[in-house]
């Protein structure tokens, strides 16, 4: 599944050494570790976060500041809460009032807002009375307050509200779907679903094509197929709005690998573009097969097979939050960059795909890795990206992408 991470270029600021951290509890305590199983940061703070553009949030004696991968503090704990970074700018509480700093700590002023939104893909919301705009990360207004909703941007486009009628904008706030529809999905190779009055349909180049029978259309992720539902059965349609697999399916997820997860009666498989089963409904749940060629599978338990069906690592594991303040996606249940995190016995460790633990360690809690880079020196960054709206001007859980939320018991409040 589509798993967007931040990378950062700037003027001035050499990142090198790029990998990934994972956070990680460990008697009691929190530290990162690296991908090659040793600890960069051994396991020391009570409450901290994951990494976000190469510095975390970490709590000491009651106030929290930011530490780079080397365990150095960049910003000093100065605060009574703080969010991650992105696109260079982070939300942090300073006494009873939140702002946005920069990566050397600086508070940074921002257009009037009622409220202060995270940054994501290089504009955060602003909210004027009952209308949302946008700023960059600049601090300048790209969009004066205009619509209703902005739902978080998802590769560049997002899906606005504007008199009860739903389009898409860019993050320049150029409207590439006029708001006119009672429904809208996400933007995927400049198409889109929608539902006009009743009627579901593709929207391409501005032309809304109704789906025959369509009662519901899910969003386009990996290929150009998605799920949707007539007569209350499964099929799949492509970007023009064909019925290419006929509904007859019972629940589906989406394809990846050329294979897709559909449910008959009580038991998943797979199937190819040509419905064809690739492999047979034998599990009790199954979810999207991820880039390395392996699909996490259910029994009793999970375990991972590959494209041909052959079981690789047992169904023995637990994939799912299980008690981590987190809520759990599809591409969270899988192999993600060469490692899928899992529990069995009440702990927590990363799975390599031959099936052995990284480095043989369980722990209590786990996060999944974070891109993080190591820096030569602090210095201002640019992009970002949002965390926990998922509409502009309301509060709402988070929305799961590539950010991983941190164990902490300390949580964050809605601002």
């Amino acid at each position: 599944m589509k798993k967007v991470f931040i990378f950062l270029l700037l003027a001035g600021v050499q990142f090198v050494n790029s990998q990934g951290l994972a956070l990680v509890k460990k008697n009691s305590k929190i530290g990162y570790l690296a991908k090659d199983g040793s600890f960069k940061i051994e396991p020391q703070y009570k409450s901290a976060k994951s990494f976000s553009e190469g510095l975390a949030a970490v709590e000491k004696d009651g106030k929290w500041g930011f530490i780079d991968t080397k365990g150095t503090w960049i910003i000093p704990a100065d605060f009574k809460n703080a969010k991650d970074f992105n696109s260079g700018i982070a939300i942090v509480q300073k006494d009873k009032d939140w702002v946005y700093i920069n990566t050397k700590g600086e508070i940074l002023k921002a257009p009037a807002s009622e409220k202060l939104y995270d940054f994501n893909d290089g504009v955060a919301f602003i909210k004027q009375g009952n209308k949302v705009g946008l700023i960059n990360s600049k601090m300048a207004v790209v969009l004066e307050p205009k619509y209703d909703q902005i739902k978080p941007f998802e590769n560049g486009y997002a899906r606005v509200e504007l008199n009860k009628n739903w389009g898409i904008i860019n993050t320049a706030g150029k409207e590439l779907v006029e708001p006119a529809y009672a429904e809208i999905g996400n933007y995927f190779k400049n198409t889109t679903w929608a539902r006009k009055d009743k009627t579901f349909g593709i929207v391409s180049s501005g032309k809304f094509i109704p789906v025959d029978g369509a009662e519901k259309i899910w969003d386009f992720e990996i290929q150009d197929l998605t799920f949707a539902k007539k007569n209350g059965k499964i099929g799949f349609i492509d970007l023009k709005g064909n019925w290419v697999i006929l509904p007859i399916y019972d629940k589906a997820k989406a394809f990846s690998k050329n294979l897709a997860p559909v449910l008959v009666g009580s038991k998943w498989g797979y199937i190819n573009p040509k419905a064809e089963f690739v492999i047979p409904p034998i599990y009790s749940d199954a979810e999207v097969f991820t880039s390395n060629g392996l699909a996490p599978v259910k029994e009793s338990n999970w375990g991972f097979i590959n494209e041909s069906g052959k079981l690789i690592i047992p169904t023995q594991y637990g994939i799912t939050a299980n008690g981590i303040a987190a809520l759990f996606v599809q591409q969270d249940k899988g192999f993600i960059d060469g490692l899928a995190r899992v529990k069995n016995e009440g702990k927590w460790g990363f799975l390599k795909p031959d099936g052995t633990v990284l480095s043989n360690q369980w722990f209590e809690n786990a996060e999944l890795f974070s891109k993080s880079a190591e820096r030569n020196a602090p210095a201002e960054k640019p992009k970002s990206e949002t965390k926990s709206t998922n509409s502009a001007g309301k509060s709402a859980p988070k929305k799961r992408n590539n950010k991983v939320i941190s164990i902490t018991k300390n949580k964050i409040p809605h601002i």
